[in-house]
């Protein structure tokens, strides 16, 4: 890591990619993606820091300049306390977005973080992803510093379309507003690199994670949430928050017991049918009020489709049954009042009522149950873990109305029982739910994986190469050479770079094995490059003496299993593998010779994994399939070598065009492409903007975004460089 401080305990990272983070204030129920999933990982980043043995906690999140937001987002570090940090990395445009439209920054994101890691010196112990987004970020991450992974998803793709699709939503829908295949390649992904999945529940392996082909129940531990319980304690004798002077805005009679819904605005959470069991029971109308918390809001009639619905009937069904002065609504809570809404139900002698469709777990339902309020929750998932160990309410079936409206005056009716149900909610969260608890659990559960041997990326071993001097790098396609007609682009090329070899490297990438891109490179009269990478990003060599960069290949080949990998291609049909002794240490290249009989590259993919051999298949061209380790491609090699050399991503060009290359183009490096056939290879880079596509091809659009991110001087995109009067000023400072 290019440090030389002293590491005592452990370093671990966190990943929450979405959703506005921050210390204080979290705003819980702004829109889908401020849910329990903030709050736990932020509690989560606290609760580790305390521990002795944990050095550092970082929490990376994504940085927000949006004047609709506040200003904490835009802020590029906040302490948690304890050495625990949350890391603001910049990937998109500035603005807040939804998740669904940040797949293609992803890579930006994967950079910032190695950057800041690497920047603070310190050998992650951990790193470990929420939700899909950080998931694809979490496997790079864990590939690039060669840690374990740890994985929480929160909530899966492929359920979701599920539910979607019982809803009557077309496939094409769900995959246009939700990106949905991206999502579940990503999560598919993650469980086949993941060393260990944490899960809230019994019933998510069985019911959720049962969905996936790449899902292992060995890998993975139920370590249920937990729950401050310094927020969340029962109410005092006298007890007037400041959210009562909103909610008595709203009823006639606010003394009586309080029965309160808090989630998002979601159809999910299925608040209308808590309003439907209220407004059909006479007892309850009589006897207590409904508090509908669903996060907060201006103007519904600005908010998105599916919260717009959902508070529009809301307030229908309260007009339907004539509910004005018994229900309350508000349209805006602090983070600060949640505690004080528990804590209002258990010192009313109300309810909690949980009553949505599906909950994989249910963070609210042990934070009512610390303050003291009893509970009724929907008998799917996480409820029946909790009020099972707890003792402290009933489970409820989130389609009968009726059941509901009869079970919560029932409740109501037996004080006998609703002490019973409030002392041992209290105890229960304590015992089975507070966060030191959950922290021991999960520190046991992940222990076994510090233990293990992973061979890191040793400093370069030639520290006399002209590649130390330079602080930029020319990387190009060997594809994007071109041939004998682009001769005196390619030579002007060659003359440009060479001409400042004292501050510009030069290297050349392939697929192609070494021999045959040293063959090319002589017969296009080009000299051996700097850095040479080739088989796909499985082997580097410098200068000229192309000298073997062993501590890459010790990197990628851990846990490699070449032999057990030949032998499988051998025997898979269709297939035709090329001699042993042209093959590659870290890779294995075959060709498809009966494309009828090959089952594909998924079913191959399928066969590794059943294997428990953790490679990737990469096709190279039409009949052409290269099979390398997890830690190597063409864009885990770029960025090696970039931090092995010191060199900035950003100061970095990539020009590539084929396949292979979108790894490389994406993050954070000036990325051209200038083959003619990139725009139909590589169509999901067509939008960002750290990726040209020149109207030249071949040499000559190297040369082109050569002047385009003005390679040799400023270095950057067009709109980042200084006015001309600055350029001038800068120059001569």
């Amino acid at each position: 890591m290019g440090s030389d401080k002293q590491q005592q305990g452990l370093y671990i990272c966190l990943v929450s990619v979405h959703g506005l983070l921050r210390g204080e204030n979290l705003e819980l129920g702004r829109d889908a993606d401020t849910g329990g999933q903030t709050l736990y990982v932020v509690e989560l980043a606290r609760a580790l820091a305390k521990r002795p043995e944990v050095d550092r906690v970082d929490l990376f999140t994504r940085r927000v300049l949006d004047e609709r937001v506040h200003g904490d987002y835009a802020q590029p570090e906040e302490d948690l306390g304890n050495n625990a940090h949350i890391i603001r990395i910049d990937a998109g445009p500035d603005e807040y977005l939804p998740k669904e439209r940040l797949w293609g920054y992803l890579n930006c994101f994967v950079d910032g973080a190695l950057a800041h890691i690497y920047q603070i010196g310190l050998k992650p112990a951990l790193v470990h992803s929420h939700y899909a987004d950080a998931g694809f970020v979490g496997v790079r991450l864990a590939h690039h510093l060669g840690v374990p992974l740890a994985h929480t998803g929160h909530s899966l793709g492929r359920v979701k379309r599920r539910r979607l699709l019982a809803r009557g939503e077309s496939r094409e829908t769900i995959e246009k507003t939700y990106a949905m295949s991206t999502r579940i390649r990503a999560e598919e992904e993650v469980l086949h690199a993941a060393d260990l999945v944490v899960v809230s529940t019994r019933q998510e392996i069985d019911e959720q994670y049962g969905l996936y082909d790449w899902a292992d129940p060995e890998q993975m531990a139920v370590i249920p949430p937990g729950v401050n319980l310094d927020r969340f304690s029962p109410p005092p004798e006298e007890f007037f928050p400041l959210i009562c002077e909103e909610l008595h805005r709203f009823l006639r009679e606010p003394d009586r017991p309080i029965l309160l819904a808090l989630s998002r605005a979601d159809e999910r959470k299925n608040i209308a049918t808590l309003v439907e069991a209220f407004g059909e029971h006479p007892t309850l109308r009589k006897q207590a009020n409904l508090v509908i918390v669903a996060g907060n809001r201006d103007d519904i009639r600005d908010m998105d489709a599916g919260p717009r619905k959902v508070l529009t009937d809301l307030l229908l069904l309260i007009d339907y049954y004539d509910l004005y002065g018994v229900a309350a609504y508000p349209r805006h809570h602090q983070s600060d009042d949640v505690p004080d809404l528990y804590r209002l139900v258990a010192h009313s002698g109300g309810v909690f009522i949980n009553p949505a469709l599906t909950e994989p777990f249910g963070l609210t339902l042990i934070e009512a149950a610390a303050t003291g309020a009893p509970i009724l929750a929907t008998e799917d998932g996480g409820p029946r873990d909790i009020i099972g160990a707890c003792e402290n309410g009933q489970l409820i079936d989130p389609l009968d109305s009726r059941q509901i409206g009869e079970r919560i005056a029932a409740l109501l009716g037996d004080p006998e029982r609703w002490q019973r149900y409030s002392e041992n909610g209290i105890r229960g969260a304590r015992e089975h739910y507070s966060w030191s608890a959950h922290v021991e659990a999960y520190l046991a559960k992940v222990s076994h994986l510090f233990k293990a041997e992973r061979q890191g990326a040793p400093p370069p071993s030639l520290p006399d190469h002209g590649l130390v001097q330079v602080d930029r790098a020319l990387v190009v396609e060997l594809a994007c050479l071109g041939g004998a007609e682009d001769s005196k682009d390619l030579s002007q090329l060659v003359d440009a770079v060479r001409s400042r070899r004292r501050k510009v490297g030069f290297g050349i990438i392939s697929d192609r094995p070494r021999r045959e891109v040293l063959a090319a490179l002589k017969e296009l009269d080009v000299p051996i490059p700097d850095v040479l990478i080739t088989r796909g990003g499985t082997q580097i060599h410098y200068g000229p003496r192309l000298s073997r960069d062993e501590g890459w290949s010790r990197h990628i080949g851990y846990a490699w299993q070449p032999d057990r990998v030949y032998n499988l291609l051998a025997n898979t049909p269709g297939l035709e593998v090329r001699s042993r002794a042209v093959q590659g240490v870290n890779s294995v290249q075959a060709f498809i010779v009966d494309p009828e009989a090959f089952p594909g590259e998924a079913a191959l993919e399928n066969d590794l994994h059943e294997l428990d051999i953790h490679a990737n298949v990469v096709r190279l061209g039409r009949g052409d399939l290269l099979v390398m380790p997890v830690r190597a491609s063409k864009g885990f090699a770029l960025r090696y070598f970039a931090t092995q050399w010191g060199i900035s991503l950003g100061h970095i060009l990539v020009a590539g065009g084929v396949t292979t290359d979108e790894d490389m183009l994406r993050g954070n490096p000036l990325g051209a492409v200038v083959l003619p056939e990139g725009a139909r290879q590589l169509p999901g880079l067509i939008d960002l903007d750290r990726v040209v596509f020149t109207q030249d091809f071949g040499p000559s659009g190297v040369l082109e975004a050569i002047d385009y991110y003005d390679f040799f001087g400023e270095c950057c995109l067009p709109e980042e460089r200084p006015t001309p009067e600055g350029a001038g000023s800068e120059e001569e400072t």
